[in-house]
């Protein structure tokens, strides 16, 4: 059971709660403005019987100690950046490097480390606001974060806006960690998952990205069509053989000069539950836990590797290195919006 006063606590200077979203459909979430983190995710299987679909800890002691990246916003910039290095109209800027030489998840202290501001809070929706600010772990510009979550019907949507004073790159994503049979429950090596995507972008061995664009057909990366992820996780195409850890070019990543519309990008079941996940943004990058160490988790199970999935709607990874790449860049009079929705089909 979650101990909801355990998140009544002072972190960081600021106060740090848990707030509870549902639907009369049955969806109910708990948001914690530590990290903008998703505490918890209730949804009910086809014959209504509800679980717990994302991994994480019943504590806020545990969440401030254990996996950093369980269920949180990911920024400034989500992914890898490599030589935790970038350049903007003349200047070069050196990042914090905490993935050997390159930059990961925004640095030491990414956005799913830092303690956010409620601004609005009801039964449906959370709106939750960072400022991260000039020369933090490298970056330029005083950057205005809005994270919003909603729960509408069977729908968890999460929109997210930010503005700079000063030019400065820009990738959000939640990193929620998904098990639909429930969290704890095993493996997801018996989901099905579908990505709507006929491109794709190759990595290195180091999991960076190339700096180019390839058809999906006759590679592994081909999920066009629904693939039980056993059957698939273990092809050595993927993360030297770990696990998938790779990303989509969704339709329309050639033109982002204006918000796109929403479209569906992959289609995850298991567990009698049915997810689809629509999005705004040009990257789908999916990730099968393939370094998720021992925990604890709020059922009182161990979490193992390849025990959830992370559908991380994006930006491309490291665009600001390859021309080629969605632009990542935000500047001065600019408002950025995206929005993602974790969609389940009853």
């Amino acid at each position: 059971m979650i101990n909801e006063q355990s998140f009544n606590k002072i972190v960081q200077g600021k106060q740090v709660g848990l707030y509870t979203l549902s639907t009369p459909e049955g969806v109910k979430t708990q948001i914690t403005n530590y990290g903008a983190k998703i505490v918890s995710l209730f949804v009910p299987d086809a014959s209504g019987q509800m679980a717990d679909v994302v991994l994480g800890f019943n504590t806020l002691d545990e969440w401030l100690t254990q996996e950093v990246y369980f269920n949180g916003i990911n920024g400034r910039t989500a992914g890898r950046i490599a030589g935790a290095e970038i350049t903007l109209d003349g200047t070069t800027y050196a990042l914090t490097k905490n993935n050997g030489e390159h930059m990961l998840h925004g640095g030491n202290q990414g956005f799913n480390d830092k303690v956010w501001d409620v601004e609005e809070v009801s039964e449906q929706h959370i709106r939750l606001h960072y400022l991260s600010v000039d020369g933090e772990e490298g970056f330029p510009g005083n950057l205005h974060v809005y994270v919003t979550y909603i729960v509408e019907g069977g729908d968890l949507i999460i929109k997210y806006e930010a503005n700079t004073d000063k030019t400065t790159i820009l990738n959000l994503t939640n990193h929620a960690y998904f098990n639909l049979k429930g969290e704890g429950n095993g493996t997801i090596h018996d989901h099905t998952l579908q990505v709507l995507a006929d491109e794709y972008i190759p990595y290195d061995e180091n999991t960076m990205p190339v700096g180019t664009v390839e058809k999906v057909e006759n590679t592994p990366m081909d999920m066009r069509e629904p693939v039980k992820i056993a059957d698939r996780i273990d092809d050595a195409f993927f993360a030297s053989g770990l696990g998938i850890d790779n990303g989509w070019a969704l339709p329309g990543w050639q033109n982002q000069t204006e918000v796109a519309a929403l479209r569906l990008a992959a289609v995850l079941e298991g567990g009698g539950r049915k997810m689809e996940t629509w999005t705004t943004f040009p990257c789908m990058q999916v990730y099968s836990g393939n370094y998720v160490e021992q925990h604890k988790g709020k059922s009182g199970q161990m979490y193992e590797a390849q025990c959830a999935i992370c559908l991380e709607a994006e930006m491309f990874p490291d665009a600001i290195h390859y021309p080629l790449f969605p632009n990542t860049i935000l500047r001065p009079g600019e408002q950025w919006q995206h929005q993602t929705v974790y969609r389940f089909v009853f």
